[in-house]
């Protein structure tokens, strides 16, 4: 990947960049048969075909890559995953295939222009356009494939949006919806917090531990070596001679010309948008407060309390240094440059105002000397030569390193280069030598034991990470997890108290004719109430509405619950209900149009795509191969 950035043309690598982080590519990979399989490196095992053309366990693996880079996900959750992924791939094909069967066309100029729609892909040369593409694992031809068979599936998807209808009935319906709003009295009940309150001994804490010995399992770690290449380490070792810096003094000397400066400090009244009758008032406040600092007054407190320039003003009216061409009024900027240091100006009047300046310093133009800026200059030289340097050190370490994956510490002391560690690292956890460069994470978290990683960049730095030990999932001592063991016995007992104590203030509450306050006092809890919210809002500390939906449905002092809401469960009373107002419907009527046909819309493409993968189903188009998919989740199990 480095390679690619060596470009001198700043904008290029600029560019190329962002491209390789575009997600919105991402959408495409699996829609080609056998699209974006790295060359040397092929798996063509067939988990499903679509009239033939399969669908391979390299194609699925691709996905699961960008559904898990820069996130640590369980081996449960992604065999979760592999079917999930596996069904939607053929679902994506099957539209696809049905589209080209209906008779839709994508001509090549079609082509060309989704291409081009794609993001900044359309600035980029005939060459930077096959490097962007070849970085994603994909031939040009298969890219393009690619793209076509996206096409085809939207082309049949827009079926499902023509002739949808929105009656004036389910648009009101769902203003009401939108905008109704309740309000809730409630008793929380917090399992975590009653939780905590609970004293197991250690002999209920080893006891919970032996009956849940595989949820307290530690999870498998890499042991991890790097070589890393420091822009500014190789800098040090490259030697400048004095010839070079003198060269390149004379051939930049623009770049250490200093202007002339002062460094001032103001205070201004503003008369802009100031109507005329009030210019003496104004004029008479700014002459007293000259009279004020001619006569020795604290300069700095003056403007803070009275300068209409808030930003300056703030600062004691401190403007920093200024060079000419700086200041908006040009007759304050003469005068400025006229004072000497120490020098305060008259009154000075600009179409902003009354003015009054303090120079602090003074410096004139000159020519900074070269002993003055060498040091610059040399770092200025030495970063350009380092970078060239930095990937030749990271190409032969890596060279070496594939050859000797236990030499690491001695491959970097004899280049000169870093050497870091890193043991039992849980993959997708924070690698400290790379930074927070989440690629570089996800390629060393692909790792196997003994293989060593290609040029990995991280910020300004250049790596190469060797896994030396891959230590296995094991059952651990108490000992080692007993704060997890605190924490889930804590968890658990938690639920079950909150699930008894809820349901016996449910009880209570249709008892006692929904007096929550009395029940709350009696149980040592507290009585909440929430401020009105809608379907679609949020209540704070409860989480999404949606947990609370039927309080909409019922009339005031309804009771509710127990009732799960975010992490606690709660009974509740409907303690007021205020209607949408319907002044605002005429408003929100075409959003709301269009909400109603984007939900209809999708339901109509459900409809479709279930369709056309029964039909395919039953003509005998689709098959899978079960025993290729147990194969591949098998890999994930931990």
């Amino acid at each position: 990947m480095f390679n690619m950035f060596r470009s001198q043309q700043k904008a290029v690598r600029i560019l190329l960049g962002v491209l390789l982080g575009m997600v919105a590519l991402s959408m495409l990979l699996y829609l080609i048969p056998g699209a974006g399989a790295p060359t040397g490196d092929r798996n063509d095992q067939v988990v499903a075909e679509i009239d033939k053309e399969p669908i391979t366990i390299h194609d699925v693996e691709l996905q699961i890559r960008n559904i898990t880079q820069n996130r640590q996900i369980s081996p449960e959750v992604v065999q979760v995953l592999v079917p999930q992924l596996i069904d939607q791939a053929i679902a994506d094909r099957a539209m696809a295939y049905q589209a080209k069967k209906l008779g839709f066309k994508v001509s090549e100029k079609d082509l060309a222009n989704i291409i081009r729609s794609l993001g900044p892909i359309s600035s980029l040369t005939p060459q930077q356009y096959k490097m962007f593409v070849e970085q994603q694992g994909f031939s040009v031809p298969e890219f393009e494939n690619n793209v076509l068979l996206k096409a085809y599936q939207d082309s049949i998807q827009n079926i499902a949006m023509e002739g949808v209808i929105v009656t004036p009935a389910e648009v009101e319906t769902a203003f009401k919806q939108s905008n109704d709003r309740v309000k809730l009295e409630y008793i929380p009940f917090d399992a975590i917090k009653l939780g905590s309150e609970l004293k197991p001994t250690v002999d209920e804490l080893k006891k919970y531990f032996n009956e849940r010995l595989g949820v307290f399992n530690m999870p498998e770690t890499h042991d991890l070596q790097f070589i890393v290449v420091d822009p500014a380490s190789v800098a040090e070792t490259i030697q400048v001679a004095d010839s070079q810096v003198q060269t390149y003094y004379n051939s930049h000397k623009d770049e250490f010309r200093v202007q002339e400066r002062v460094k001032a400090r103001h205070i201004m009244i503003s008369t802009a948008s100031k109507p005329k009758d009030e210019l003496p008032k104004l004029k008479a406040k700014a002459e007293d407060l000259l009279k004020q600092v001619k006569a020795g007054g604290d300069f700095s407190k003056l403007a803070e309390k009275n300068s209409d320039d808030t930003t300056s003003g703030k600062q004691g009216g401190d403007l920093g240094w200024i060079v000419r061409g700086q200041m908006q009024a040009p007759e304050l900027e003469t005068v400025t440059f006229a004072l000497k240091p120490n020098e305060t100006s008259n009154l000075i009047t600009t179409q902003y105002g009354y003015d009054i300046v303090q120079v602090l310093e003074k410096e004139q133009a000159r020519m900074r000397p070269l002993e003055e800026v060498k040091s610059a200059i040399l770092g200025t030289l030495r970063t350009q030569v380092g970078f060239d340097r930095m990937q030749t050190l990271a190409d032969q370490a890596r060279t070496e390193l594939a050859k000797s994956p236990q030499s690491a510490e001695q491959i970097a002391k004899k280049l000169n280069l870093q050497f870091d560690k890193l043991d039992k690292w849980t993959p997708g956890g924070a690698i400290p030598p790379l930074g927070s460069d989440p690629q570089a994470t996800a390629a060393v978290q692909l790792l196997k034991k003994g293989e060593v990683s290609q040029v990995l960049q991280s910020g300004t730095k250049l790596a190469i990470a060797v896994v030396t030990n891959i230590n296995p999932i094991r059952a651990p001592d108490f000992a080692e997890v007993e704060a997890r063991v605190r924490a889930g016995y804590a968890q658990d007992k938690g639920t079950t108290v909150v699930a008894e104590k809820s349901k016996k203030a449910a009880e209570m509450a249709k008892a006692n004719g929904g007096d929550l306050k009395a029940i709350a006092k009696s149980m040592g809890l507290e009585v909440k109430t929430t401020e009105p919210f809608t379907r679609n809002g949020a209540v704070e500390g409860l989480g999404g509405a949606a947990y609370l939906s039927e309080a909409f449905d019922k009339p005031v002092g309804t009771l509710l619950g127990p009732l799960f809401a975010g992490s606690q469960t709660i009974v509740a009373k409907v303690s007021e209900k205020q209607p949408g107002d319907m002044a605002k419907f005429a408003a929100e009527r075409e959003g709301l149009v269009n909400q109603l046909k984007g939900k209809k819309s999708a339901q109509r493409q459900t409809l479709l795509q279930d369709s056309i993968l029964n039909t395919l189903i039953q003509q005998g188009k689709i098959k899978k191969h079960q025993d290729v998919i147990n194969r591949l989740m098998s890999r994930y199990r931990g």
